[in-house]
């Protein structure tokens, strides 16, 4: 039996900056780009929140929503710094931590002997010492997998910490609404609200044969969350899974032409950082995504282990051809295997385009 926490920090860059100024606090805050920049807001504080702003919503519309909203620019080195500091509060209860990002993470400890073995002390303990130490606050979620961890630790925000024991998973689940399924969003959830399935119990009632063949793949997936049974390993070795870069436009990019254009310097951007990786990784995946004005997003990927600009190319074109329309946003990224996991210590150089493949 697993003891999962899961720690997310609470309005992390918005906590940050009332931290480092105390005159914000209390005060309808965001941390984004400039409205007048075609800016989004990255996160807001719960004052904001209250108004209706949220994150990846344009700055503009926050402010229309909250006049009085003050929004401050990011400051990423800050960020990661505090970052690392709670990474080494995790550290001194376990070295088996899955971050999903800067102010997120999973910890197994189960086998940690801190505070006599209790998850939940530990979280407690975790908690505590963020708050004192770093001056922001972080909830956590205590469970004995993955999934029920991370939706604890979103019951009771902010600064709030949820337990479920291994006795209480069914009943826990039961009443969970489908909603709260990771990968359940509002299109999926409002197809299940019409078939009358509103919570995990009603879920249950739906056969393994009938939502593999209405959900794919993910219909087993939904089987066995209903039931509380999620098999995933915290993943402790900071392998990253995939690499991504996108730019918003202070103008919309209306043609095909105008796509592919600015599609060419995002892939030297994304192979600078590529490069940085090291010889730990190969590609298996290439995949393009476009925000359009009206802020709906298309994905397009596909298999491919030599991340050619051509490939892109393809992907883009694809987009354009099932909705030609103006774009707000572009972006672009590969997926990524471990091969330290995968060949053990034996490792193969990361496949970067050859040098004429750049123009293809």
């Amino acid at each position: 039996m697993r003891k999962i926490i899961h720690c997310d920090c609470d309005c992390f860059y918005a906590s940050v900056e009332m931290r480092d100024d105390p005159n914000l606090r209390g005060r309808p805050l965001a941390v984004g780009g400039a409205s007048d920049r075609r800016g989004v807001i990255s996160t807001c504080n719960y004052e904001a929140r209250s108004y209706g702003v949220r994150s990846a919503m344009p700055t503009a519309q926050a402010k229309k929503l909250c006049p009085e909203l003050i929004v401050v620019p990011g400051n990423m080195n800050k960020y990661r710094e505090v970052s690392r500091q709670i990474r080494d509060i995790f550290l001194r209860y376990s070295e088996t931590i899955e971050p999903l990002s800067l102010d997120e993470a999973y910890l197994d400890v189960s086998h940690s002997d801190h505070c006599q073995g209790s998850a939940t002390l530990m979280a407690e303990a975790i908690r505590r010492q963020v708050r004192e130490e770093l001056g922001i606050t972080i909830s956590a979620g205590v469970a004995p997998n993955k999934f029920l961890a991370k939706v604890a630790s979103d019951w009771r925000k902010p600064d709030g910490l949820t337990v479920i024991t291994p006795d209480a998973v069914d009943q826990f689940v039961l009443r969970l609404p489908v909603a709260k399924i990771h990968g359940v969003g509002r299109v999926t959830a409002e197809k299940m609200r019409r078939r009358g399935i509103h919570t995990c119990a009603d879920l249950r009632t739906i056969s393994l044969i009938e939502l593999t063949q209405d959900y794919g793949k993910f219909g087993r997936r939904l089987y066995e969350l209903c039931r509380g049974i999620d098999e995933r390993p915290v993943n402790g070795d900071g392998s990253r899974k995939s690499l991504s870069i996108e730019h918003t436009f202070s103008e919309d990019l209306k043609s095909l032409e105008e796509w592919l254009e600015q599609l060419t310097g995002l892939y030297m951007r994304l192979l600078q950082r590529m490069e940085k990786l090291g010889d730990r990784y190969t590609i298996s995946g290439a995949t393009v995504k476009v925000k359009y004005n009206d802020f709906s997003i298309m994905t397009q990927e596909r298999a491919s282990h030599t991340c050619r600009i051509s490939e892109f190319r393809q992907l883009l074109c694809q987009c354009w051809h099932r909705r030609p329309a103006p774009i707000r946003l572009l972006g672009m990224g590969v997926k990524l295997k471990d091969l330290r996991a995968e060949m053990g210590p034996e490792q193969l150089p990361l496949p970067l385009p050859e040098p004429n493949a750049f123009p293809a």
